[in-house]
C-alpha cells in the first residue's frame, strides 16, 4: 500500500503542525527527517529546500504547511480540521500562531535550538547560525540567547490569553480544528530538548496540549 512521506526537520513547528494533521486524519505517513546541511532527497521529491514537503499517494509533492492542510483536507475530508461556519476564524487564528506566537517561541527557544544543532555536530550549528543571521542581522544568535529570560517572558505573555480560553473548553473553539494543529506545532518549540516547558501554572493549556498529543502516534521516523 502507498503511504504518504513527510519530508520535515524534527524541530519545525511547521511539520510538527502537518505531523498531527495527518495522525487526526487517520492517514498513513512515513517520516523522512532532512539532513539541515544535505537535503538532495528533498530537492529531488519537491523540486525545492524547504520543509515541510509532503508526497501524496498521487506522487504530487506539496511544501508549505498552509498548503498541505488545505490539499489533505480536499483529499480526505474526514474528519475535517475545517469545521463549518468556523473555516475563517481558524484561519485567522493559525496566521497568529504561525506568525506573531512564532517568532516569540522561536525566539524563547533559540538556545535549545542552537545546542540541538551542536549535537548533530559537521558543522550543523555553522550552518544554522549563518541561517538566522543571514536574517535577522550579524550578532542575532548570540543576542538572543543573552536575552533568553525576556523572550521566555514575551513568550509567556501571548500564552496566557490561551489559557484562560481554554480554561470552559476542551479546544480552542470547541471542536478541534486548525487553530489547535497550529498552535500545537509551535508549542513544539518548549519540548526542543526532550521538556516540555509550558509554564506550571498554565494548567488549561498544558491540559489541551496532552489532548492533542494523544491523537494517534506517528510512524516511526526514517533517518
Amino acid at each position: 500500500m502507498t503511504i504518504l512521506t513527510l519530508y520535515q526537520f524534527s524541530t519545525s513547528p511547521f511539520c510538527a503542525k502537518v505531523r498531527k494533521i495527518l495522525d487526526f486524519k487517520g492517514l498513513d505517513y512515513r517520516v523522512v527527517e532532512v539532513d539541515y546541511l544535505e537535503r538532495k532527497d528533498l530537492l529531488a521529491a519537491s523540486g525545492q529546500l524547504m520543509v515541510p514537503a509532503l508526497t501524496l499517494e498521487s506522487g504530487e509533492t506539496i511544501a508549505d504547511s498552509d498548503r498541505i492542510a488545505a490539499r489533505l483536507d480536499e483529499l480526505y475530508p474526514e474528519p475535517t480540521i475545517f469545521p463549518p461556519q468556523w473555516r475563517g476564524i481558524h484561519l485567522a487564528l493559525a496566521r497568529y500562531f504561525d506568525g506573531e506566537l512564532e517568532d516569540a517561541l522561536f525566539r524563547a527557544a533559540l538556545p535549545g535550538e542552537i545546542a540541538h544543532y551542536a549535537r548533530l555536530g559537521r558543522g550543523h550549528e555553522a550552518f544554522y547560525r549563518l541561517i538566522r543571521e543571514r536574517k535577522y542581522g550579524a550578532g542575532f544568535c548570540d543576542a538572543t540567547v543573552r536575552a533568553h529570560d525576556a523572550a521566555m517572558a514575551r513568550a509567556h505573555e501571548l500564552l496566557a490569553p490561551l489559557d484562560a480560553t481554554l480554561a470552559d473548553r476542551a479546544f480552542l473553539l470547541g471542536r478541534i480544528g486548525y487553530a489547535d494543529f497550529a498552535l500545537y506545532g509551535q508549542l513544539g518549540y518548549l519540548a526542543i530538548g526532550g521538556e516540555l516547558k509550558i509554564p506550571a501554572e498554565m494548567e488549561n493549556l498544558s491540559a489541551w496540549y496532552g489532548r492533542v498529543d494523544r491523537i494517534r502516534a506517528t510512524l516511526e521516523p526514517e533517518t
